[in-house]
């Protein structure tokens, strides 16, 4: 595939980034364009390797030989078809996604991997640019409703793979915009909302009916769903946040994480917030509890509203630089990662177990108190290693736990995994009949490529069910 000498003639490169300097004063995307001769030779280092491993290592199973192939040879509108057969939303991925299928990439057994997730999203933008994205309304309908719940990349995936089979979808969605995750979840530095809203003028032009402010279970009953629709698929996502029970997590000054990044996205879009209400980190020693890739978001966001200082504590010892002996191609590498937010700044503390919170005589938080600990499982702490750190906002981003469990899951009276998950079986179908779960509403907190697999395949078995069988693909 693409040019067979390719991977000896060029080294890897990625879309430049814009200076430090400037991006951390504004809230627009960190990359800049992938110039088209750089992205073909990029394209032109995929090898004709017999058995790509990227397909393995990629959730939605991308072809990804077969549109590098189209990528270096020019020819974009065979790229982007071949992309959108097995992924409705390249633009997403292409610029959130981790790139597991890189890991698994057969060059990474010696070389640094092919820079597919640029080549993605440089694909699709091509495709936008030169009209070959269009609304694919179905030819005919099939009279069977489907009601989704959430509006994030399952939901999303899901609503447009069953409207494109025949079926009159409806996403409901609690917040006031759809987009769920997407819209509320991730910095704008990393996915800017136009993007996200392009994507929706397609589906509503397809057919989809979308309705925001409607909580289901609550503004919705279950008993009512059942009357209006013939199917139903949950796709709202693991929203109950873990939390740290230690001495003085009631002090002020204390949040979840993913307030923090919501406050912030509807900050951007126009929205106004009391001072009581605000959780803002200009001028404030901000701690994040979590390494993740939420903490990172933490972290840039933190940067740009112009903190005094920021530190990112992680439990775990600080990873190799390169890819870890026990952890070999092509599984997904333990390895040191950086994040364009850790070059803008702040001290990452590594193997920092938190043990309590100290405030102020108004009841706000001023200090974490820390220990230093050795590997999991067991975290031992180690002799003399206690340390404090000034903090007027702390953020906690340990992940999550599952759906919450106040609204249409309690209501339905769905089985629940012992991870708090909606429990289905292989065919995404929870406890009740009719009744679908997909994203980390079913599997737990995971990606956005994986959302978008999980609502592919939750909308092929929904199809099926409703009709007998399916051409949606699994």
């Amino acid at each position: 595939m693409a040019k067979l000498t390719g991977f000896l003639e060029y080294t890897r490169e990625n879309p430049p980034r814009r200076p430090v300097i400037e991006r951390i004063n504004d809230w627009f995307e960190v990359y800049r364009e992938f110039p088209t001769d750089k992205l073909q030779q990029q394209a032109a280092r995929c090898m004709d390797c017999g058995v790509p491993f990227c397909h393995t290592g990629c959730p939605v199973n991308n072809l990804i030989p077969d549109w590098n192939d189209s990528a270096w040879k020019g020819r974009w509108h065979d790229a982007i078809r071949q992309l959108q057969s097995t992924n409705n939303f390249p633009e997403f991925t292409g610029r959130t996604c981790p790139a597991p299928c890189e890991a698994a990439c057969v060059l990474g057994i010696n070389e640094t991997p092919v820079t597919i997730k640029a080549i993605e999203n440089a694909i699709v933008e091509r495709g936008w640019e030169q009209g070959f994205i269009v609304p694919e309304p179905p030819r005919q309908r099939t009279a069977k409703r489907v009601a989704i719940i959430g509006s994030g990349p399952a939901g999303l995936a899901a609503a447009q793979q069953l409207n494109r089979a025949g079926h009159l979808v409806t996403v409901i969605e609690k917040h006031d915009r759809i987009g769920g995750l997407l819209r509320y979840g991730i910095p704008d530095f990393k996915l800017e909302k136009w993007v996200v809203d392009r994507r929706l003028e397609q589906l509503r032009a397809e057919g989809v009916e979308f309705q925001t402010g409607v909580h289901a279970g609550i503004d919705f009953p279950a008993d009512e769903l059942h009357k209006h629709f013939d199917a139903v698929l949950l796709a709202c996502g693991a929203e109950h946040p873990r939390d740290i029970q230690i001495p003085g997590r009631e002090l002020n000054g204390i949040h979840f994480a993913m307030d923090y990044l919501t406050q912030q996205n509807k900050r951007g879009a126009g929205d106004a917030f009391s001072p009581s209400e605000e959780i803002l980190a200009t001028g404030k020693h901000v701690v994040i509890i979590g390494g993740g890739d939420t903490g990172a978001d933490c972290l840039g966001t933190a940067h740009r509203q112009k903190a005094r200082s920021v530190r990112q504590l992680q439990i775990h010892p600080m990873p190799p630089e390169t890819r870890a002996e026990h952890t070999p191609w092509p599984l997904w590498p333990v390895m040191l990662r950086m994040e364009p937010a850790h070059e803008e700044g702040g001290i990452r503390e590594w193997s920092a177990l938190t043990t309590h919170f100290s405030g102020d005589a108004e009841g706000n938080v001023c200090q974490l108190h820390a220990v230093r600990v050795g590997p999991k499982p067991h975290l031992e702490p180690a002799p003399r290693s206690e340390f404090a750190i000034d903090a007027d906002l702390v953020l906690v981003a340990i992940g999550f736990s599952g759906p919450k469990r106040d609204g249409i899951v309690d209501q339905l009276k769905l089985d629940v995994d012992a991870r708090g998950n909606v429990r289905t079986g292989e065919d995404y179908m929870t406890s009740v009949p009719g009744v679908f779960s997909a994203g980390d509403a079913r599997r737990g907190q995971s990606l956005i490529v994986w959302a978008i697999a999980e609502g592919r395949r939750a909308a092929h078995h929904l199809d099926k069910y409703l009709m007998g069988s399916t051409a949606l693909p699994c």
